[in-house]
């Protein structure tokens, strides 16, 4: 597993996005764009939701991708149906979309004193094969 703190700033986001796309970078931009899209939404909940900044870890396996950001923030992540006239409130709707499965989780055994939200991206034989 590799794992990367990043601050409470802005340029956060894109730091994250970077660093999961760096971890990923030969698989196919059809398990990619989304991992990558997942990490861009979590991160953010992540600096609007909680104080301190936040972690990304990925694990790759030869038939999964996983992705876990934890926070410094108590609660637990829900997933939001928010009027079509709000432009925030999709994110986990957009996670849980793309994903494969994912979760969260204020355990202290998990992440003392935070929040951690995880998903998974299966990669299955057919996404490695050249088009």
């Amino acid at each position: 597993m590799t794992t990367q703190r990043f601050d409470s700033s802005d340029s956060s986001v894109g730091a994250a996005r970077a660093f999961v796309a760096g971890v990923i970078v030969d698989l196919p931009a059809a398990v990619r764009d989304p991992v990558v899209l997942m990490v861009s939404e979590l991160a953010t909940n992540a600096l609007v939701h909680a104080d301190g900044g936040f972690d990304v870890s990925v694990d790759r396996s030869a038939t999964a991708v996983f992705v876990a950001v934890s926070d410094r923030g108590g609660g637990t992540p829900v997933i939001q149906s928010p009027p079509t006239s709000e432009s925030h409130g999709r994110g986990l709707q957009i996670v849980e979309a793309l994903s494969d499965g994912w979760g969260a989780s204020s355990e202290p055994s998990v992440r003392p004193g935070g929040t951690t939200v995880w998903f998974r991206k299966s990669v299955v034989p057919s996404d490695l094969t050249p088009a």
